[in-house]
């Protein structure tokens, strides 16, 4: 009785605190759809984010028909766009086919849209409860267009402010277990379901405990273990990919971590305990670990003064001294961890209690968990976020990834696509050494695309770029930098021209968009900016057979330039096979420091033009290549990297791409021009080679030293198989930038331990570029 009463009270002080969600903000991709249910009184606006992607409503009463004037009075049209789309036999268009029948929406349900146009910013509100799929619908983009569909902003202001959010299911949910705040609940689950963890309110952790089901009826505790895990995965904490599970005691897999929208957990502490509030001045305050005692015990398990739990939400991290620090947990509304159980377990998670620090936001709430049959079936993705207050965008695989996921499983995460690290049979070093000596080929899909158009074009890259755009030839492409007004770099990239006013600029960072399109607000340049990137998926074919390959299949029409007689840094428009072949555009670029060329198309014909490259290459004892041989290729080349060479605090000449900052050739202004016109070039620093004298490999990060204090940084460092040595790429002060310099690198505390090096010219492959150029 005493405990019931203590558990009221601590549910009575958290009640009123959470602030409540008057608005939520949601996002449409080019060819997708979401459905949301509104209530009378709801505001709904949409927004279009490059100005141009028009929206299409549908709007359906309780009952499903199809009823536009519950959300406006305006007369509806038919939804041409969305018939456009489903008329296409591509991906795009079976995956709308599949979230309509889900949603029970048929064709008479869309002969009746609401329609938004792109530069349109409507709002409108709900006369009655309604349920509205809002579809940012078109079709598919040719690769010499420039009109893909692109995203809506769709944005939800509640009549009545709500205190949670919960997520559509993922599929048919099996069960649903609420856990109310400052308590904890069991619940089993069997080899193969889906376990989802959902932080409801935000800011509130849960505390995850699992056994062993079937050790547990033979008396055996055998539970979650995150030491084994951290040992195992050589991760604080798994992610979904490579490093992906949740281990026992006996090194054995009991989850797996197959989708995380938070990314920020830990699994060094104890779940919150008696002894934690006592010591604080707390004395009976609620915890997890007594929450956890308490729904145990019918299962036998024995209570702890401390439970090792894995702490979901939980925002803990280690400073460089040592100290564990806590603070606000990153999880919004609505994120949440999906994980597939690897045995029959049984499980335990908790709502913290916690209300004295920064553990919950100060203000303890609600976890909601769903368990999904084993007979579904969900990809691997991790979370990230453009911008800080979007909703979070879930890892990609690219139209390739048929053909590369048959010959490897070893893949990693980058910029919000699953790669390839290296190929099963082949492995980082014959996949290098193909490159270097023969042909190989690699998804380089992950570039981000953006088309910028219209009668400011020209003028409007001149001022966001370093490079001299107005200078360049239609089909010819340069390397340029974008950067702060500081000098710093944000970004880099090559600029396409591919009319008078219209180029294609292919880069690392998403954010770039974002950025351009506030410059072009700002400067009220007429200029259309729209991101390409899921119209265009590319293929990077390097290496010095890479000409005959690729002049085996591509055809190009009289107007255009042949991949025989491509020059370095230009492109052409082709077809796969033959004039009536997938239309494809050929770039003669490259990561590798070799002769190669990319091959750009249209996602639905990547799996075609995969198999086209692979079956020519077999006379050329073709590879596939990962980013393991690239990052190989590319340090040897002396090529930077975004978040290794350069970032928002290095400028183009300290990042070894001084050439694509024309300062005395380029007479416009430029954002950045005079923070880099007032750098003194003898005293910035400058990116050269180190090559190691023993077989200890530097690492990104690594200190230089000359003497007891240290000159410079490694950016990057590999084992290079062309010169069967360490090596590195360093940023250093200009004193210690000559070849022949010797220099160390500091390992341990940088004291204790030093790899001697000399200094050399980048690159450290083919220095006078003829590969390159051949």
């Amino acid at each position: 009785m005493l405990e019931m009463i203590k558990e009221e009270s601590e549910e009575d002080r958290f009640l009123n605190l959470q602030s409540p969600i008057d608005s939520q903000q949601f996002r449409v991709e080019g060819q997708q759809a979401i459905r949301l249910r509104l209530q009378v009184g709801d505001v709904l606006e949409i927004i279009s984010v490059d100005g141009e992607q028009a929206a299409e409503l549908i709007v359906l009463d309780m009952d499903g028909h199809a009823a536009p004037q519950l959300l406006d009075s305006r007369l509806p049209v038919t939804g041409d766009n969305i018939q456009q789309q489903l008329q296409e036999t591509g991906t795009a268009a079976k995956a709308l086919v599949k979230q309509f029948e889900s949603w029970q929406i048929q064709a008479k349900d869309y002969q009746t849209v609401l329609r938004v146009e792109g530069d349109e910013s409507s709002s409108f509100v709900a006369y009655a409860d309604l349920t509205v799929v809002i579809v940012a619908a078109g079709p598919s983009m040719s690769i010499e267009a420039h009109t893909p569909p692109t995203e809506l902003k769709v944005v939800v202001k509640y009549a009545e402010p709500i205190d949670e959010v919960l997520p559509e299911p993922l599929a048919e949910v099996k069960k649903e277990i609420r856990i109310p705040r400052a308590s904890a609940r069991t619940y089993e689950v069997k080899k193969g379901e889906w376990i989802q963890i959902i932080d409801v309110s935000g800011k509130q952790c849960s505390d995850f405990i699992v056994f062993d089901k079937q050790a547990l009826e033979q008396g055996k505790e055998v539970g979650l273990d995150s030491t084994a895990t951290r040992t195992v995965m050589g991760l604080s904490n798994p992610v979904p990919g490579l490093h992906s599970r949740f281990l026992g005691p006996d090194m054995m897999s009991m989850v797996e971590v197959v989708q995380d929208t938070v990314g920020r957990h830990d699994s060094f502490l104890f779940a919150c305990t008696a002894k934690y509030y006592e010591d604080s001045g707390y004395f009976g305050h609620i915890s997890c670990t007594e929450n956890f005692n308490n729904v145990l015990k019918p299962y036998g398990i024995k209570p702890r003064a401390g439970w090792p739990a894995i702490n979901l939400f939980f925002n803990t991290g280690i400073e460089p001294c040592g100290t564990v620090f806590m603070d606000e947990p990153w999880s919004r509304p609505g994120d949440y961890v999906l994980m597939r159980a690897d045995k029959d377990l049984i499980c335990a998670s908790s709502a913290c209690p916690d209300d004295i620090d920064p553990a919950n936001g100060w203000i303890p709430t609600d976890i909601h968990v769903r368990i999904y049959g084993a007979e579904h079936h969900f990809p691997r993705s991790i979370a990230h976020r453009i911008t800080a207050e979007e909703h979070p965008r879930m890892t990609k695989t690219s139209g390739f990834h048929n053909r590369t996921s048959a010959l490897t499983k070893k893949f990693i995460e980058y910029a919000g696509y699953w790669v390839a690290a290296e190929y099963e049979g082949w492995g980082a070093n014959a996949e290098y050494l193909a490159c270097r000596e023969r042909v190989a080929v690699l998804d380089l899909t992950p570039l981000r695309k953006i088309d910028i158009t219209g009668p400011d074009a020209v003028a409007f890259l001149q001022y966001v770029l370093t490079q001299n755009v107005r200078r360049m030839a239609v089909g010819e492409i340069a390397h340029s930098a974008i950067c702060l007004e500081t000098g710093g770099m944000i970004d880099d990239g090559t600029i396409f021209r591919m009319a008078d006013q219209a180029f294609r600029w292919f880069c690392g960072d998403s954010y770039t968009m974002v950025w351009m399109a506030e410059k072009a607000e700002e400067k009220g340049f007429k200029v259309s900016i729209r991101n390409a990137t899921e119209q265009i998926h590319n293929l990077a074919v390097q290496g010095p057979n890479s000409r005959d390959l690729l002049s085996q299949i591509i055809w190009t029409s009289e107007s255009q330039t042949s991949v025989e007689k491509l020059k370095w840094f230009h492109f052409t428009i082709g077809r796969l096979g033959g004039p009536d072949g997938v239309p494809l555009m050929v770039s003669r670029t490259g990561y590798t420091g070799e002769l190669g060329y990319e091959v750009w198309c249209h996602p639905d014909a990547a799996e075609a033009v995969w198999d086209a490259i692979w079956q020519a290459g077999q006379a050329f004892d073709i590879a596939p290549m990962g980013f393991d041989a690239l990052d190989m290729l590319r340090v040897e080349a002396g090529l930077s990297m975004a978040e290794y060479e350069f970032g928002p605090d290095v400028t183009p000449f300290e990042a070894g791409t001084g050439f694509s900052v024309p300062l005395s050739t380029k007479e416009e202004d430029f954002i950045g021009r005079e923070a880099l016109a007032r750098e003194n070039p003898e005293s910035r620093h400058k990116l050269v080679g180190l090559i190691l004298d023993g077989g200890e490999s530097a690492a990104h990060g690594d200190l230089v030293y000359q003497g007891r204090f240290p000159v410079g940084i490694v950016t990057s460092a590999i084992l290079s198989p062309l010169l069967g040595k360490q090596i590195a790429m360093i940023r250093v002060a200009p004193e210690f930038a000559k070849q022949d310099t010797k220099l160390e690198v500091g390992k341990l505390d940088g004291i204790q331990k030093r790899l001697g090096g000399t200094v050399v010219k980048l690159p450290f492959y083919d220095p006078k570029r003829a590969r390159l150029l051949s």
